[in-house]
């Protein structure tokens, strides 16, 4: 059943008041913005525009549609590596996008978009990338729990971390006035700490009551690769999406292209570097070939340079797969957060990496080598005296509010995860769709026959022959 057996009508009853709430806030706030309103067309002859291609939707749908992609296909199947969890992986990804994208639409267009004169949020499709960037967060998140709350945690966890989200993206964005094109603090920093927070909150000093079912099999790491390759393929557009038309979003793709390409590369050879027998390990191959896509977000529109790009990419792959082997043991050991997916490698990391690289590269600006400053920081109003020096005083300080909103959110909101009102499994059934779905009458019936798996692939302990 999709929220257990004691808390199915609970579950299906927050789903459904959840969304009659949803068809009235934006029966009363959200309208169709110039561009997608059947006014376009008095729009164009008093802007003189002369053609059809210039509305926004033929700029940024293309992005739109890689971002989504990415959201529902690469989040949800690079989570499919355990051998009895890829229902929950997929389904609660898909259950956890659709619920946030539609409350990230009020709260971002409340912080951001909100008409003073009438009171309205007018949205494109520019709004529906930012929409999804709020719901990443969220799955960030996710990734550090998956397996051990109930679909209700999860969507409370959503919750909270949209709201949580569109605040902290005000600050830095509007008020510090950063710039971060693809997230690395705004997402990634946010997302991963305020996962690894909410785990650290609920940890479960007997899990591995469950840990028969904490690894992967050979089938559920080749679902999980889809994921990757489809997050790998798509990430220039995610780092490019809603940047400034023009040499922005163009420098954005090619330097996440190749950052990426560079991550793999060092990524393969450390994994292959830190086994004795010199294989490598499928959760690096996963995972840490996308931290370069992570860390090049906040700089990916700046004059990094494509040989900047690629150390960035080189690097993440160290620094990445490093933590998978070494650090992911320690933080499960002494810190007690029991880190399902290790987003602690690929986001927290990667993001915190991205916010310094993007101080560091705002603050040695020059007109020199970026022409107007204004073209690509945005000095402008309340900002036309700022000094390269001090917008990179200011990213940091955005990277410092990420990290502040995902700690200090994540303990309020783990604490309310910790009330016994939400069924959660036992520690003895996580990581185990039986719980939660209807599984095919054949893996019911024969689940007790199939003979052991060798567990070669768990992203929360490290084999001890290996360190």
């Amino acid at each position: 059943m999709l929220f257990g057996t004691n808390n199915q009508m609970h579950g299906t009853l927050f789903c459904f008041v959840w969304q009659i709430a949803m068809i009235i806030l934006f029966g009363v706030f959200i309208r169709y913005d110039e561009e997608s309103d059947t006014h376009w067309v008095e729009t164009k002859a008093h802007d003189n525009i002369t053609s059809d291609i210039e509305n926004d939707f033929y700029f940024r749908y293309p992005s739109f549609q890689d971002v989504h992609v990415m959201i529902f296909v690469g989040f949800g199947f690079l989570m499919t590596f355990l051998k009895r969890y890829s229902f929950g992986a997929v389904g609660f990804n898909f259950l956890v996008a659709s619920f946030g994208l539609q409350w990230a639409l009020l709260m971002q267009g409340w912080f951001h978009s909100l008409d003073p004169q009438t009171g309205k949020i007018f949205i494109g499709v520019e709004s529906l990338i930012n929409a999804d960037f709020c719901v990443a967060g969220c799955l960030i998140a996710y990734g550090a729990v998956l397996g051990k709350v109930s679909p209700v945690q999860l969507l409370v966890m959503t919750l909270f971390g949209v709201t949580l989200f569109a605040v902290e993206e005000y600050i830095i964005l509007n008020l510090l006035h950063a710039r971060d094109a693809g997230g690395s603090m705004v997402i990634h920093t946010f997302g991963g700490y305020y996962g690894l927070t909410i785990s650290w909150v609920l940890y479960r000093p007997n899990l591995n009551q469950s840990k028969r079912m904490q690894g992967s099999v050979y089938h559920s790491d080749i679902f999980a690769m889809i994921g990757t390759l489809f997050l790998w393929m798509f990430w220039p557009s995610f780092n490019s999406a809603i940047t400034d038309h023009g040499d922005g979003q163009h420098r954005a793709a090619i330097n996440t292209y190749l950052c990426l390409a560079s991550t793999v590369l060092t990524t393969v050879a450390i994994s292959s570097l830190s086994q004795k027998t010199g294989k490598l390990d499928m959760v690096h191959i996963q995972n840490s070939t996308l931290a370069g896509g992570v860390a090049l977000g906040t700089a990916a529109e700046f004059m990094i340079s494509p040989y900047g790009a690629l150390i960035v990419g080189f690097f993440c792959g160290i620094i990445s797969t490093m933590g998978y082997i070494f650090i992911s043991p320690f933080l499960e050991k002494t810190l007690k957060i029991q880190d399902t997916c290790g987003i602690h490698n690929l986001h927290a990391m990667p993001g915190v990496i991205g916010g310094i690289v993007g101080a560091i590269t705002a603050a040695a600006a020059s007109e020199s080598v970026y022409g107007k400053l204004i073209n690509t920081f945005d000095f402008t109003g309340d900002f036309k005296d700022r000094t390269v020096l001090t917008q990179g005083g200011y990213q940091a300080a955005g990277m410092c509010v990420s990290i502040v909103f995902g700690v200090v959110g994540g303990a309020i909101v783990g604490s309310i995860l910790r009330l016994p009102i939400w069924g959660d499994p036992a520690d003895e059934n996580c990581f185990d769709d039986e719980v939660y779905w209807e599984l095919p009458d054949e893996e019911e019936e024969h689940q007790e026959s199939i003979p052991p798996i060798l567990e070669y692939n768990n992203h929360m302990i490290h084999k001890q022959q290996d360190l």
